[in-house]
């Protein structure tokens, strides 16, 4: 559980933070279409084989993304989903994020883990920048979970980014724990056992080193996938020309919009190529009543169910 802690902390600087470079603020995204596909690997690193990437928009209203991420030769395959609901709350945009996903190794051992909420701060000032901000948890089948907390500004110092992380053991004295972990998830963290006083570093992102991405070349991808289909909105922004990339925008809503009302007038009903909706999926529902059991009222899952990847297609 510590090793699985350790790895969802340096996700989550991968996918919010290392992500924008210094000295530059978040960029609006593409708005995913229906449909819309993304492969990629990471190579070989350490001798641990290839890491396989799917990922596929299975609903536009409301937005919701299957993913899966498979290591044969390690034994590991993380298959989830994530959905947004957005609010303003007076000068911040919040994306709550809903969905979960299941990490399953070769050992049997399975993990639950959820997604924090986001909050864009800085967008009436044209400087937006993301925050964490709510709590996640993870749970194992092996009776360990952890919960975390995020904070915008830490309890002490003031600086962006903190968390504070409790792992426990299911069925225990809630107010013990094994360990705490506390710090910056996007720079350095600290581990401290129950009843010690001394804090060990836990993980610095900073030091790590991220395996090479590797995308197959635009001519070799299909018309679903995400770098083809918005080929020429993005070479419009990239030339600085943005009414091009408006009028290019606006021919992707347009056919989406003319796809979507054929559906409708021959009553046929889109399905995903790569993910299936199960609901309950037993894993999840299994590691949902653990987590219930131990953590009560502050865990209120919106759904059992998760897109389940099916490679088979």
């Amino acid at each position: 559980m510590v090793a699985f802690v350790k790895w969802y902390v340096s996700s989550l600087n991968a996918s919010y933070s290392s992500r924008v470079p210094k000295g530059e603020w978040e960029k609006k995204p593409y708005n995913p279409v229906l449909g819309e596909q993304y492969f990629m690997k990471w190579g070989q690193v350490d001798d641990c084989g290839e890491t396989n990437v799917v990922c596929e928009q299975v609903s536009h209203h409301p937005p919701i993304t299957g993913f899966c991420i498979k290591n044969e030769k390690a034994g590991l395959t993380l298959n989830g989903h994530t959905g947004q609901k957005t609010r303003f709350s007076t000068t911040s945009l919040i994306c709550d994020q809903v969905g979960q996903s299941i990490v399953e190794l070769a050992s049997e051992e399975s993990y639950l883990l959820t997604s924090p909420s986001l909050t864009v701060n800085g967008i009436w000032y044209a400087a937006p920048y993301v925050e964490l901000t709510g709590n996640s948890y993870i749970q194992a089948t092996t009776g360990l979970y952890a919960t975390f907390e995020f904070s915008s500004k830490g309890w002490i110092s003031g600086e962006r980014n903190h968390f504070k992380c409790y792992i426990r053991k299911n069925g225990g004295n809630s107010k013990e724990y094994l360990y705490k972990i506390e710090g910056q998830w996007s720079y350095k963290s600290t581990i401290t056992p129950y009843g010690s006083k001394k804090s060990e570093p836990f993980l610095d992102v900073t030091q790590l080193t991220p395996a090479p991405m590797e995308v197959k070349p635009l001519d070799q991808q299909g018309e679903m996938e995400s770098r083809k289909i918005w080929q020429h909105v993005s070479e419009a922004i990239q030339a600085g020309d943005t009414t091009k990339a408006g009028v290019e925008k606006s021919k992707i809503e347009n056919q989406k919009r003319a796809e979507l009302a054929e559906r409708e007038e021959n009553k046929t009903t889109w399905e995903p190529i790569y993910f299936k909706w199960q609901d309950p999926e037993p894993k999840v529902q299994s590691l949902q009543r653990m987590l219930s059991s131990a953590v009560k009222n502050k865990y209120d899952p919106v759904t059992s169910g998760n897109w389940v990847f099916h490679p088979s297609q």
